[in-house]
């Protein structure tokens, strides 16, 4: 069976659990949150999942930091964090308009603390900074204030991506991204350094004063800017994502590799069963198969994923390398894998044929797909066929040639299961958003040459139906014997950013209600599915949604409606998965009715909390790639014309989407034309007083490229004169159920009005 591995956090004696320090961050975090509202001790401990064994500990950890001034009981002993002192330390954030924000360090009532341009003084994002903070007046009953920096504590980042360039005697990066940074001068390019337009990675080493350019070293020649190597290597670097493991990792995955013997050995051989991967036609690592069979009126359902914490043990070079980068990164063109791919691509990869050591789910169905039972067991599976998505679906309807059998017979089986369990979570309350997913698709050179729509085959909900279900399942076992474990969790959206979408939709012209629960937003969802405005009403509920996270906190995943969840099928590539394994295994091996001992809650937040940034990290990487490519193929399209969706207002002009690339880009609003403009933000309008134009988010709207900037990624569109009819104004209904127009004598709270100059 192999040595039992250790606790999360490593072995520790029992009274630990008993410390009240363990709560410490933990409450802190949990009370700094946007959704929270305040709660009694008991309550707040049942939201954080605490014992009841343990809230002696966790009652004292609440007095200790009362004491300490680091939260209040306020009335009716219920528990806030203490109000914004004058002096506030913590991470400057930068906005490219020039304003930013500072997370304090230590958490309190008032949030991030606002820091106006005039006031950023030469403080960077990223950097730990001093702000003095001053109360400037009150903002719906709460008090307002703004910030100053007066000190940086130390520079959060000091290396920047960018393409070298020389003018008037000088050479210089101009740093690429979002973010405005100035450029950055060089003194170290001779005649053997890289040449005018190279993309290079430069070090800051004199950040200087106000009003002075910062110096640099070249410390990598990238390549060629445009080229897609060089554009993904330094989104690579820019990110901080590491792409090279150490050498003493891959000892350790080379031994786990040479030392692997896949003989059941007291594992659960079902090596004989009927089993399948249903994956991507690219994909090199199957973490998950699956198997079904009925038994009399009953389904069992078989999820089995590799076992990666077999050969990944913790506390080893490479377990300390997968926790670092927490996540791989897909890019279209590469992988940077969280584990080495000798491992990843190899023996903890499902691969048809080969006898793998797998964590199997076992879920019991009913005939109407509820859940009846689930066990969890360590196996030995031998994958009978990989599949694709679209082989799998040709079996589903009726494309049966080649395939065996039992092969077939479990496809479309599946397919008849994940049916009840969609309609039963869609029941329940669970959310599906209809945004649009592209392929990018690669020439030879490596340039974008198309951009696809993903296939929408019922494989892909065959599967994720599956997954969820294992999830699931897996964490309500681990739930009911009390382990603490990182559950992925989704709260349920701010009430403030709830009445939001609730005007926002009012005013395009649909009915809701003022509660938007879970079927009130499908019942949304549905009326919208197919008609121009799906795309800006499905974006503004995702924007409604808080982000899901990593947490040991028992708040339940809101968009799955689910109470117990966590991410347990894909540990080759996500560290939270294989924390999940390992409980998974003491569960397995040390008595299925043994408790498990209590690990320090606090290092297991700043677990979730750092899985959660580097999830964040990896997803923006690859965003910002594929925006890169887009954009370098619109750079010679200047003046063609496409099809697009209104997807946001703002005071200087209007986002829009464009439908084949799923991308967006800014109308300017001097390219509106001559006109006085009412610029509803919260009703999400631009109307022209003298020509009557109305854009309105969700509207139909036909652009030409204006402009494109790969390095500052930017698309500036314009609309295509004649081609945009001005819709009839919809009576639509405020908050308060009355009619508004959009002139100015009617102009609400949140409008503004701008005139282009001539």
């Amino acid at each position: 069976m192999g040595e039992t591995p250790t606790l999360l956090t490593g072995e520790m004696p029992m009274l630990r659990s008993f410390m009240p320090q363990r709560y410490y961050d933990a409450i802190l975090k949990f009370l700094s949150r946007r959704d929270y509202h305040p709660l009694k001790p008991r309550q707040l401990a049942h939201q954080m999942g605490v014992a009841d064994v343990e809230y002696d500990a966790f009652r004292e950890a609440i007095k200790t930091l009362r004491d300490d001034g680091r939260l209040v009981l306020g009335s009716g002993s219920a528990l806030t964090l203490p109000a914004i002192t004058d002096r506030v330390v913590g991470i400057f954030r930068a906005n490219r308009r020039g304003f930013g924000f500072v997370i304090p360090d230590t958490p309190n009532a008032h949030g991030d603390l606002y820091v106006p341009a005039e006031a950023v003084g030469t403080a960077r994002s990223g950097d730990r900074v001093v702000a003095t903070a001053q109360r400037r007046g009150k903002r719906d009953g709460q008090a307002v204030y703004q910030g100053q920096i007066v000190e940086i504590v130390s520079r959060g980042r000091n290396r920047y991506v960018g393409t070298l360039e020389f003018s008037e005697g000088a050479w210089f990066v101009m740093p690429e991204g979002k973010e405005t940074t100035p450029p950055i001068v060089v003194r170290d390019v001779g005649t053997a350094g890289p040449p005018k337009g190279t993309k290079v990675l430069v070090e800051i080493v004199n950040f200087g004063g106000p009003g002075e350019f910062p110096t640099g070293v070249i410390v990598e020649n990238l390549g060629a800017t445009g080229q897609i190597e060089a554009e993904t290597i330094g989104i690579i670097r820019a990110s901080g994502i590491e792409d090279v493991f150490d050498d003493d990792a891959l000892a350790d995955a080379r031994r786990a590799v040479d030392t692997f013997d896949p003989r059941p050995d007291g594992r659960e051989d079902l090596s004989g069963q009927t089993v399948i991967t249903i994956d991507p036609p690219d994909a090199r690592d199957y973490d998950d198969a699956i198997s079904l069979e009925r038994q009399g009126r009953h389904w069992i359902l078989g999820v089995h994923i590799a076992d990666v914490s077999h050969f990944v043990r913790e506390g080893t070079a490479l377990d300390d390398s997968a926790r670092r980068r927490g996540t791989s990164v897909y890019f279209p063109n590469r992988v940077v894998p969280m584990l080495p791919e000798i491992l990843s691509n190899g023996v903890c990869s499902l691969q048809e044929g080969q006898p793998r050591f797998c964590k199997s789910a076992f879920i019991t169905y009913d005939e109407d797909g509820n859940v009846a039972g689930a066990r969890l067991a360590e196996t030995l599976i031998r994958s009978t066929q990989r599949l694709t998505y679209l082989q799998a679906q040709d079996i589903i309807d009726g494309k049966t040639g080649g395939y065996a059998k039992p092969v077939i017979t479990l496809v479309q089986q599946a397919a008849e299961l994940a049916r009840k369990i969609e309609q039963r979570r869609r029941e329940a309350g669970m959310l599906h958003l209809d945004l649009p997913e592209v392929r990018i698709v690669l020439d030879e050179q490596g340039r974008l040459a198309d951009v696809a729509e993903a296939d929408t085959a019922y494989t892909h909900t065959v599967i994720e139906m599956f997954m969820v279900a294992a999830n699931e399942a897996v964490a309500a076992v681990l739930d009911g014997r009390e382990y603490d474990f990182l559950r992925r969790v989704h709260p349920a959206p701010d009430t403030p950013d709830n009445q939001q979408l609730v005007r926002f939709v009012r005013a395009c012209g649909h009915k809701i209600p003022a509660d938007m629960d879970r079927h009130a937003i499908q019942a949304l969802l549905e009326s919208v599915r197919g008609t121009p405005a799906g795309y800006a009403v499905n974006f503004a509920v995702l924007r409604m949604m808080q982000q899901a996270r990593y947490s040991p906190q028992r708040v339940g995943h809101y968009a799955l409606a689910s109470e117990d969840y966590c991410h347990f099928t894909s540990p080759i590539r996500r560290y939270p998965d294989l924390t999940v394994h390992r409980l998974f295994a003491q569960y397995c091996r040390s008595g299925k009715g043994k408790p498990a001992e209590k690990v320090d809650m606090t290092e297991l937040v700043t677990l979730g909390d750092h899985c959660s940034m580097t999830e964040r990290r990896a997803q923006a990487a690859e965003d910002e790639l594929r925006q890169v490519l887009v954009l370098q193929f619109l750079a010679d399209k200047v003046g063609q014309k496409y099809e697009g969706v209104v997807t946001g207002v703002t005071n200087f002009g209007l986002f829009v989407q464009l439908h084949p690339f799923a991308t967006e880009g800014l109308i300017r609003m001097d390219s509106l034309g001559d006109d006085w403009w009412d610029v509803s933000l919260q009703f999400g309008t631009i109307r022209g007083q003298r020509s009557g134009k109305q854009y309105r988010i969700g509207d139909p709207i036909t652009v030409q490229i204006a402009g494109v900037d790969p390095a500052r990624r930017q698309l500036d569109l314009a609309p295509v004169a004649g081609a945009n009819k001005p819709p009839k104004p919809r009576k639509a209904k405020d908050a308060a159920g009355k009619q508004f127009g959009a002139g100015k004598k009617n102009r609400r709270p949140g409008q503004k009005n701008r005139r282009k100059k001539k």
